[in-house]
């Protein structure tokens, strides 16, 4: 009987770093692809992006609708409990073999809590990392306890969940999904992307995608607006937008982006670009803006800067591209000439993406074939030896 492998997805960013995994499971003979679909997927003011998921030829087995109508603290728990009773009955309906979940998303946290009282185990990507300014550091690091194989990005991130007791021997140094997507996907043509965007790029362009803080939430605003009004100095500079995702507050920031919008010929603001159009969107602007991990994770491998803003990744590997600054008008100002002078410009040519390695998909579904499930949920706390303590 072939293993059932459930990927569940729900966020467009998420979904465009699975897609080349979830069509390797969906080719080989011994494996049953499930699919479930929830979170900002589902919903019209984030672009209905499951749409792109059948596109691409997916059959997906269940959409679990789970957020609430308002994006405050209190309605992203109702969301969380909501969405643990619904997942335990998909999870019961499909009986997955092994559920892959990527990242720290609070949708995954409800999933993967559901899926330790049913007894699935669960395979989880991008563990290990830290991202300080955000809960999804705290979220990220209690999936890892409630997974059973991990598939980490980075030498340190494989150190740090060995650190938090895992087995080594279900620990995987497989690289970046994202960084993988750029070397294998066809992306647009700077004519081709303009089209589908319906935009006219110009002399410079910035890429700018910035989401809610959430363990600042009371900055998140002044944050937006010193960058706003930084960009306003600007000349000669188209502004492409991507929407925040649906953390607390998300929506007050979307008004704001929209209503600077309105107001400047030069921007655009887009629910989903599309992860083909994201990643296109990093290769002909300029430069990487805002709080978004693609800054730091995919931008390097297009040899483009990256203005890092405030604490939403604090502590996350680096390369040289990125610039790391407050957010204060002054400093994200200084932060922009830095991005366009000629030293920084040639140095990109130079810059070594820390989170590339060859072949990341074929390495998960090859590993995912391989490992027994047998006795897999029964975990041992993994302890370090006594010379690593302190370090």
């Amino acid at each position: 009987m072939n293993r059932k492998i459930c990927v569940v997805t729900g966020s467009r960013a998420e979904y465009g770093l699975l897609k080349r995994v979830m069509q390797k499971i969906k080719d080989d003979p011994e494996l049953e692809l499930q699919i479930i679909v929830t979170g900002s997927h589902l919903s019209t003011k984030y672009g209905n992006t499951f749409s792109e998921i059948e596109a691409d030829g997916f059959d997906i087995d269940l959409k679990i609708e789970m957020l609430q109508n308002s994006d405050t603290a209190v309605d992203i728990c109702k969301s969380m409990g909501l969405g643990i009773d619904r997942f335990a009955e998909a999870l019961q309906q499909l009986l997955p073999d092994l559920i892959i979940v990527l990242g720290d998303r609070f949708e995954i946290f409800s999933l993967v809590s559901a899926a330790l009282i049913l007894c699935t185990p669960v395979a989880h990507l991008h563990g290990g990392e830290i991202t300080e300014g955000a809960f999804d550091n705290s979220l990220r690091h209690a999936i890892t306890k409630m997974s059973h194989l991990h598939f980490v990005a980075a030498e340190p991130y494989r150190r740090r969940v060995i650190q938090l007791g895992e087995n080594p021997d279900k620990v995987f140094l497989v690289g970046g999904l994202g960084v993988e997507n750029i070397n294998k996907l066809t992306l647009l043509t700077k004519q081709e992307f303009e089209t589908a965007i319906d935009f006219k790029l110009a002399e410079k362009n910035l890429l700018i995608t910035y989401h809610p803080v959430t363990l600042e939430p009371e900055s998140a605003i002044n944050e937006l607006t010193q960058l706003l009004s930084a960009i306003d100095e600007l000349k000669d500079t188209n502004i492409i937008f991507t929407m925040p995702n649906s953390d607390t507050n998300n929506l007050l920031l979307r008004e704001i982006i929209n209503t600077y919008v309105d107001k400047h010929n030069n921007a655009r603001a887009y629910d989903s670009l599309g992860h083909v159009g994201y990643l296109s969107a990093i290769l002909h602007t300029d430069g990487v803006v805002g709080n978004s991990s693609s800054g730091l994770i995919e931008a390097p491998s297009f040899q483009k800067g990256t203005i890092n803003i405030g604490n939403r990744q604090k502590g996350r590997i680096a390369a040289s591209s990125v610039i790391n600054c407050r957010a204060d008008k002054k400093e994200i100002l200084s932060a922009l000439t830095t991005l366009y002078s000629d030293p920084f410009q040639k140095s990109l040519r130079n810059v070594h993406n820390p989170y590339a390695m060859d072949n990341t998909s074929d390495e998960i579904v090859r590993i995912i074939k391989s490992q027994s499930l047998c006795g897999i949920l029964k975990k041992r706390f993994y302890n370090l030896p006594i010379e690593n303590y302190g370090v």
